[in-house]
């Protein structure tokens, strides 16, 4: 999935990541939660990649096994051309400076008994040697780059809203000037006239300092306007990933239609006539159904859809999509490649 033109930062690929589930007496193992399951892709140097999906496909899971903050069940991942899958805690303590995370939730992500000082310096202090003066004056650029007052480094949490803890959280991940930055969900728990200060936030600090962002999210309208890149995942995998105009112009996999037509548009002239009505819930993790995980609400399914789990393609230059609706094999296959609707959804004819 690599594109010539650009140098990956980050490269995924195959990634598992599978938790165990325990029952009866003994606490036996008796199956295994998939929440993600096999996915590969690419974050190039200084972009943004988006990661969107309704909740519960995996989006965070995924997030923190890439940067290892979950060992994964399998898969591989390379950070600046280093693959910390492999390394053992002592080398991948290293490599931490390299990668960093803003949490979703910016009271839970930061210490209540900690000034926000100490709550910025405290990476300063396991990973460098700076004096103390030295990384007091760190500190203090810190809260200057992320919009915050001098003058309240000695506050704690509390004392901040929901804008500002995550803003001290943009901070304290910064501090070790990172190349690659997870946002998870970053604006999730902040009120809405907040959101788009965080996001413009993010936007100058990556002009500035070059960093490349994998930028988590259900907010798809927002994703739109930060994102260089979208990938849309669905039950643990990724069933589509795009170039972001390309995307929100043509979405190509039937579950990336129907999300995108349930974004509300305010102007009524560029309001998307046809609504994509998805029935029925998303299938248990632990459980998922034979062949495309897609298969029980598609309102385009395939009798090979059933049977088969389509393979990650590209489409169009830099387009992949996982569906058989797409695939040559079944194009070929004569009666079986004829789309099946649901018998509840008639509203899901291919466009």
């Amino acid at each position: 999935m690599l594109d010539d033109t650009k140098q990956a930062l980050v490269q995924v690929r195959g990634l598992k990541m599978h938790f165990p589930i325990h029952a009866g007496l003994l606490q036996r193992r008796v199956g295994e939660v998939k929440a993600v399951d096999g996915v590969s892709f690419d974050v190039f140097e200084g972009e943004t990649l988006g990661l969107v999906g309704e909740s519960g496909c995996g989006k965070s899971t995924c997030g923190r096994a890439v940067l290892r903050l979950y060992e994964a069940t399998a898969g591989s991942v390379t950070i600046d051309g280093v693959d910390i899958s492999t390394l053992s805690p002592k080398d991948l303590r290293k490599t931490r400076p390299t990668m960093q995370m803003v949490f979703q939730d910016p009271q839970a992500s930061l210490n209540p008994r900690m000034p926000v000082r100490d709550i910025i310096q405290e990476p300063l202090d396991e990973h460098t040697s700076l004096s103390t003066a030295e990384k007091r004056e760190k500190v203090l650029e810190l809260m200057d780059a992320v919009g915050l007052n001098r003058k309240f480094a000695t506050r704690f949490p509390h004392a901040f809203s929901g804008g500002q803890r995550q803003r001290i959280g943009i901070a304290r991940a910064l501090a070790l000037n990172p190349k690659f930055i997870v946002c998870d969900e970053p604006i999730a728990a902040l009120d809405v006239s907040i959101q788009a200060q965080v996001v413009n936030l993010l936007e100058d600090l990556q002009q500035r300092l070059g960093l490349t962002y994998l930028f988590i999210s259900h907010d798809l309208s927002m994703v739109r306007h930060i994102a260089t890149r979208v990938a849309v995942m669905y039950l643990g995998r990724i069933v589509e990933l795009a170039p972001r105009e390309a995307l929100y112009a043509k979405p190509l996999h039937p579950y990336t239609q129907a999300l995108l037509s349930a974004v509300p548009e305010p102007d009524p002239d560029l309001a998307k006539s046809a609504r994509v009505v998805l029935t029925g819930d998303v299938p248990s993790p632990s459980n998922p159904p034979k062949g495309c995980n897609f298969c029980t609400r598609c309102p385009q399914v395939m009798d090979i859809c059933h049977e088969k789990d389509p393979e990650q393609q590209e489409v169009e230059p830099g387009r992949f999509v996982a569906c058989h609706l797409f695939s040559q094999t079944t194009k070929t296959a004569g009666s079986t490649a004829e789309p099946r609707p649901q018998e509840h959804n008639q509203q899901g004819e291919k466009t």
